[in-house]
């Protein structure tokens, strides 16, 4: 596998001067993770908040009810091990439940985590563990309700699960039939291709789907199928244990809700100022608070003293949300803009991996945590990866491409290498023929025009004609052209349905079934073993 830094455009304007001129920003962040002396002064902080945060063991104890749950292995144990013991730091990132883990960007994700506790820990001299944070309280099923992979004939695949309508819960409340699993997982067997990995990948991805209730659970057992044996520990953010334990933290966001509130809108402000666009959205009178109303998610607005729901169907006095959270916390939820907050209540977190989407919107917090006495934990960017296997990158070779052509888009490129292969010059001649052919014949009709005007406006027409039938062989010629050059073309299809899927990154469309059903398991051990770099550079792997 050859690694080849290679710029990706694209990102909010916010993430790249964190990515690439991190001292225009630094007042909107809690610090970067790297910068090592920001590390220690972050770690020294967490050593005197221990008391502040949740009791580790049962933090411990409750990740450990899950992961024996999904993510079985000897080393997750291990880590947990570690975290029950006071000083151990974490390293977290997050996202979504999706169909088969979801994009790619998720692994790459979860491989950064991963990597960057490991590295922190041996810099630092202690213990770091790495934990995936999956946002299994969200409600947009449709936004991981499906995926995309390459199918056996490398074309563009979307798997998709569906689900009974229903009120908007949390995906890990959602229920998924078996036979939902069972017709998903026949279609992932019949677009991926026969090779010697594909009975294990399959056994495994049946294995894991085998009476899982949710989304939820199968990707957490999918992740811990991959990342188990590194030692990641999962966390649901929807787990009813796990919220027991928050419960005294959302008393803070209930009781300091104003305050919150100020802080977020004061940071919105200043991001604005400074000519960033927001990337997620700060309402003056939002809790920022979600409450689970006979299953349904519903986000709290603040309404002549009353915490409510957009369409009024709740209403409770501060004292009265209060009173429900003590006897039913698991009927709350956090919003993106105080799922940060609770985080860094629940773990001792050191650095916390975002993409560039995340980069930008967790600005919006960083107010938020002063206003409570926290302190925003430092920043990492998530890494990122284009793979290129062996015959697509013979193909871009040959036709003497970069990889920055294909993310701005092959079609001048594909004209022009189309318009080398005419010996003929057949496009040259056709228009040289269609000039040649006005200038003959523009004369004659003006002189038509002289005997009898009804001539001039019928020469007029009938010249236009002549153009559009010459226009019509010319097409024509240029079909029978692409049809001799069919094969190619469709090399060169195959370069940006491979790479720039849709138009967007590869990392953000295609599932990684695909990549294991031909490297095999092995591949994920040569992905870990790349080099980590935080500097938030794409990286093209060759294969």
């Amino acid at each position: 596998m050859n690694v080849v830094p290679e710029p990706l455009p694209g990102g909010s304007a916010l993430a790249r001067d964190y990515i690439e001129r991190y001292d225009k920003v630094r007042h909107l962040y809690g610090g970067d993770f790297r910068n090592e002396e920001s590390r220690r002064e972050r770690a020294a902080w967490l050593d005197g908040r221990e008391s502040l945060r949740a009791d580790r063991s049962k933090v411990a104890a409750c990740l450990r009810v899950y992961n024996e749950r999904h993510n079985p292995h000897a080393e997750v144990m291990a880590s947990l091990e570690l975290l029950e013991q006071p000083g151990t730091l974490v390293v977290t990132g997050g996202q979504q439940s999706g169909l088969f883990t979801g994009p790619m960007l998720v692994i790459y994700k979860a491989i950064t985590i991963i990597q960057a506790a490991r590295e922190a820990g041996e810099r630092l001299g202690r213990p770091v563990v790495p934990l995936f944070w999956i946002a299994g309280e969200d409600h947009d099923w449709d936004e991981v309700n499906h995926t995309y992979v390459l199918s056996r004939t490398h074309e563009l695949s979307k798997l998709k699960m569906d689900k009974e309508e229903g009120p908007r819960a949390s995906v890990s409340d959602i229920r998924v039939d078996e036979d939902s699993w069972q017709q998903a997982v026949e279609q992932l067997d019949g677009l991926l291709q026969e090779s010697e990995f594909k009975p294990q990948l399959m056994a495994s991805i049946r294995e894991a789907s085998l009476g899982a209730a949710s989304m939820t659970e199968v990707f957490a057992k999918l992740m811990g199928v991959l990342f188990g044996k590194f030692g990641l520990i999962l966390l649901d953010s929807a787990d009813p244990a796990l919220r027991r334990l928050e419960q005294p933290f959302f008393s803070s966001l209930i009781t300091d809700n104003d305050a919150l509130e100020a802080a977020y809108l004061q940071s919105a402000a200043e991001l604005k100022d400074g000519g960033y666009e927001l990337q997620a959205e700060v309402t003056a009178g939002s809790a920022n608070l979600f409450y689970i109303h006979e299953g349904s998610r519903l986000l709290l607005h603040k309404k002549d003293g009353k915490f409510t729901d957009r369409k009024g169907n709740i209403a409770f006095s501060r004292e009265e949300l209060l009173a429900l959270l003590a006897d039913h916390p698991e009927r709350f939820s956090n919003n993106v803009l105080t799922r940060p907050l609770m985080q860094d209540y629940v773990l001792p977190v050191l650095a916390t991996v975002l993409g560039q989407g995340e980069i930008a919107y967790w600005a919006i917090p960083h107010r938020a945590f002063g206003a409570i006495g926290g302190q925003m934990p430092l920043i990492l960017p998530r890494m990122s990866f284009t793979v290129v296997e062996g015959t697509l990158h013979k193909h871009i070779e040959k036709y003497g491409l970069a990889f920055a052509d294909v993310v701005t888009g092959l079609d001048a490129k594909r004209q022009e290498w189309l318009a080398a292969q005419d010996e003929l010059q057949l496009g040259v001649r056709f228009e040289e023929t269609k000039k040649a052919f006005t200038a003959m014949y523009e004369p004659l009709i003006e002189q038509l025009g002289t005997i009898q005007a009804g001539l001039l406006k019928l020469g007029n027409s009938n010249k236009d004609k002549i153009v559009d039938q010459i226009s019509f062989l010319q097409a024509k010629a240029q079909d029978a052209m692409e049809k001799q050059n069919e094969a190619a073309l469709r090399q060169w299809e195959r370069i940006e349905r491979s790479l720039m899927p849709q138009g967007k990154p590869q990392e953000r469309v295609y599932n990684i079934m695909f990549y294991l059903n031909r490297y095999g398991p092995a591949w994920l051990d040569e992905l870990m073993a790349v080099p980590p770099d935080y500097s938030g550079t794409h990286r093209v792997l060759y294969m």
